[in-house]
């Protein structure tokens, strides 16, 4: 029962946290004319035909306006983002909103700060990835939207963007604070129904040898002497740096804006390298080539206003040497040779040989960067990864395989299964950090239906239409 409530919770608040996530551009504050038409819609399903208005306001939480049209535009995003809403009713989805409203609301009236280069920085994200889906068609996002300028669809998308923020820094005020010592962790799972207890799923653990080609000097050296010449054809032949943008630089998240990037010195989002050189820098001058782990890079600092710098920069690449690409294929190719035949244990070569720095003194065990331990639940690995260790068995190297990632564009890599748990009924003792998880999370719960109780009692609240027909979890209806 306590982990029935806690999941049945839980899912409707994932689900809506989707959305802030998405590329979506649902609740916004805009009330459409009352036209009449008739749909298809009852609180829980839409089957039921009744005559009500196409947008008018289906309910109100402070300051906060919530359409009709708000809730259908929520469940299409959702399904679009692959949630699972088979049990979850428009009712239950209904209240999320209403809560996400309220957390802004109480974050607003408690004086959350505002992080605006994270929310500016996350609006142009979404604009440029929904561009890269829809092949740059601005003027098509904009019909779709019913905007009329790229201004009014960013300042919309700020203004939900906002809204979410302050929703999620809400929710942390309320709930960063709380643990779980390990007696409350016995206690809960004490208190689950032998017959009720979770079945955890098929989980490995994962270790990796990583061969990454080296750059020569020469193809150092090149990049240095190109990024030079563009700083000089700027400079002195006042040629754009934004069009050197657009034709050469490698950074594909910044290219389509000229290579703009806003910096504040009290938020750091660059690496340390790139952020020490721009903040040096004063405004319309180019810097010298300068290396990060993405490559070299020249920064045009266009613009300092009080903590924030804009910048724009071209970042490029040293090519890699056929030569270097072949060296680094033999060196794995010897190294997995030298496990096979059991001159080196897998995790003796990785901390000899491995080139990444993350795994290699580990003995090569990869870290589940969503939980922060050793262990891969089967069914949540994600998909490329699942794609190469699905066929391997316990011990077992797999081939050599090539692969790529935001810094490298070429490496080599081999991969094993050191340790399987099937599926398996919870165990204290060996599942002990899930289930203090779930003991938080139903301690996390507890502390946020507190919160909404007293909140919701403090706060205007009127619900319109068949959802005054729900039967909410928390007292939106104020009976």
């Amino acid at each position: 029962m306590l982990l029935n409530k806690i999941n049945s919770k839980l899912i409707i608040k994932a689900t809506l946290l989707v959305g802030f996530i998405s590329f979506n551009f649902t609740n916004a504050q805009e009330i459409i004319s009352d036209e009449v038409v008739e749909v298809e819609q009852t609180k829980d399903t839409l089957v039921n035909k009744t005559r009500i208005k196409a947008d008018g306001v289906a309910a109100v939480v402070g300051d906060f306006i919530i359409l009709e049209s708000d809730l259908d535009r929520e469940i299409a995003q959702l399904k679009a983002q692959g949630a699972d809403l088979k049990d979850v009713t428009r009712c239950e989805l209904f209240g999320s909103l209403l809560e996400s409203k309220l957390y802004a609301h109480q974050a607003i009236q408690d004086s959350v700060i505002v992080n605006e280069l994270y929310i500016k920085s996350r609006t142009e994200q979404q604009i440029q990835g929904i561009l890269a889906q829809t092949k740059g068609d601005m003027q098509g996002l904009l019909d779709f939207y019913k905007k009329d300028s790229e201004q009014a669809l960013r300042d919309e998308m700020y203004e939900i963007n906002k809204n979410g923020y302050l929703a999620q820094e809400m929710r942390t005020k309320v709930t960063g604070d709380i643990e779980v010592t390990p007696e409350e962790v016995r206690t809960f799972f004490n208190d689950i129904p032998v017959d009720e207890r979770p079945i955890f799923g098929t989980e490995l653990k994962l270790a990796q040898i990583v061969i990454i080609p080296e750059v020569t000097e020469e193809s150092k050296q090149a990049v240095i002497d190109k990024l030079k010449g563009f700083k000089k054809d700027v400079e002195e032949n006042g040629s754009s740096f934004t069009t050197k943008v657009l034709f050469y630089t490698e950074d594909s998240a910044s290219k389509s804006t000229g290579g703009k990037y806003t910096l504040n010195r009290n938020q750091p989002r660059m690496v340390k390298e790139f952020r020490d050189v721009a903040f040096s820098m004063e405004e319309g001058e180019i810097s010298e080539p300068f290396e990060t782990d993405f490559g070299y890079h020249i920064i045009l600092l266009e613009k300092i206003r009080g903590q924030e710098y804009d910048v724009r920069h071209i970042l490029i690449r040293p090519d890699l040497t056929q030569e270097a690409i072949q060296k680094a294929k033999d060196e794995i190719d010897e190294v997995r040779a030298k496990i096979a035949d059991g001159t080196l244990t897998f995790a003796e070569a990785a901390r000899e040989f491995s080139d990444e720095k993350e795994t290699k003194y580990e003995g090569g065990q990869m870290t589940n960067p969503v939980t922060q331990d050793f262990n891969f639940e089967l069914t949540r690995i994600e998909p490329e990864l699942y794609a190469q260790i699905q066929d391997l068995k316990d011990g077992e190297i797999s081939e050599v395989l090539q692969d790529e990632d935001r810094v490298n564009r070429i490496k080599f890599k081999i991969l094993t299964v050191t340790d399987r748990i099937d599926d398996h009924e919870a165990d204290f003792a060996k599942d002990y950090l899930k289930i203090k998880e779930l003991a938080l999370q139903d301690k996390q719960v507890d502390a946020i239906a507190k919160w909404q109780k007293k909140t919701i009692a403090e706060t205007y609240v009127k619900v319109n239409g068949v959802y005054k027909d729900c039967d909410f979890q928390s007292n939106w209806l104020k009976k």
